[in-house]
């Protein structure tokens, strides 16, 4: 019943494999239904540990649909399953396939050594939990996966599950720090933040989390950082200016809101959205300290202006947009929030 054909993905049989699978994982459920859970789990292990294709690690072969098979297999075998029995599952895959250990080894080593490793890893939690589960499903899936670290180890995990890839397949940790990274590369990181805010976890938790992320390898490009709060939406983008604020780090705050403004003008978002984020900051803050965030704000713009203008005149540039056309957007997008921002004050 079990075929390896799933390692050529580019065979026409490729598809009839998977829907396989599909069928398989429901012909288990059926024919072990009268079984114990940790019983039906031990007959999944000891039929697919004869298979390279389902272990981490195991199987060299480009573009395996391996994972892919397994999690549409696990998905058709423990539909209907409650939350204890799922807790099982994990467990089970944890000892199966050594998962933690090689967490380990991937969150606490340096960032791209190990990338065969980091990869199998966001294969494997994508393909076989991850993505077969949108939603409380996915939620369930990560927590499990994110738990057993320190908040810092999960700041790395979600880069290695969800960050951006370089055109050669490997994750993105230099190309983050050094050149913009488009909003398609960043929005899966964004969309399961988002998730994560929205849910049992606290603000105070993923605040942190976010600080950790955005710093790893090293601090990440300014307009990374503007770009990934922007896609997060503007919920997670102001409880992120808010907590930094409280902290006193004004400084930053008023760099990044000026790259969040910079963004939105090389992107084509709302600039209204900005206007109304700082606003809504400016209305938590007294009269002393919204005066100080004003004037802090407004000298950002000239230091940033002319960071980009040493940078022009320098001929210092990496990928991406050039620090020209980056120097244009940025004194149109300071026209565009002034007017807009002007406006809205003299409509309050």
């Amino acid at each position: 019943m079990i075929t390896q054909s799933i390692n050529h993905p580019t065979s026409p049989y490729a598809h009839g494999n998977i829907e396989h699978y599909k069928d398989l994982g429901w012909l288990f459920k059926q024919c072990t239904q009268l079984l114990p859970t940790e019983d039906r789990l031990t007959l999944i292990s000891s039929t697919f540990s004869q298979i390279p294709c389902f272990k981490l690690e195991e199987c060299t072969a480009a573009g395996c649909l391996g994972f892919y098979g397994y999690g549409v297999f696990l998905k058709a075998m423990i539909w209907g399953w409650d939350e204890v029995e799922w807790h099982r599952v994990f467990n089970f895959l944890c000892s199966f396939t050594n998962l933690l250990p090689k967490i380990k080894m991937a969150v606490t080593g340096t960032p791209g050594v190990s990338c065969s490793l980091e990869l199998q890893l966001r294969l494997f939690c994508r393909q076989v939990l991850l993505d077969r589960w949108p939603g409380k499903g996915t939620l369930f899936w990560l927590t499990r996966i994110l738990k057993p670290w320190p908040m810092v180890l999960q700041a790395r995990l979600l880069f290695i599950l969800y960050g951006p890839l370089m055109p050669d397949g490997t994750l993105a940790w230099q190309g983050i720090v050094e050149r913009e990274i488009s909003d398609s590369d960043l929005w899966n990181l964004s969309r399961i933040i988002v998730l994560l805010y929205r849910t049992d976890w606290t603000t105070d938790t993923m605040q942190t989390i976010l600080e950790e992320l955005i710093v790893f390898p090293e601090v990440w490009h300014m307009e990374n950082v503007a770009r990934l709060l922007m896609l997060c939406g503007n919920t997670v983008c102001y409880s992120f200016l808010a907590n930094k604020l409280h902290n006193g780090q004004l400084l930053q705050v008023s760099r990044l809101i000026v790259h969040i403004i910079l963004v939105c003008e090389k992107n084509g978002y709302s600039m209204n959205e900005v206007v109304r984020m700082v606003h809504r900051v400016c209305q938590g803050l007294d009269t002393s300290e919204r005066f100080a965030f004003i004037q802090r704000l407004e000298d950002m713009f000239p230091e940033v202006t002319m960071e980009l203008i040493e940078i022009v005149t320098a001929g210092n540039h990496h990928e991406g947009t050039g620090p020209f056309q980056t120097l244009q957007s940025l004194l149109q997008s300071s026209a565009h929030f002034h007017a807009k921002f002007l406006h809205m004050t003299l409509q309050n």
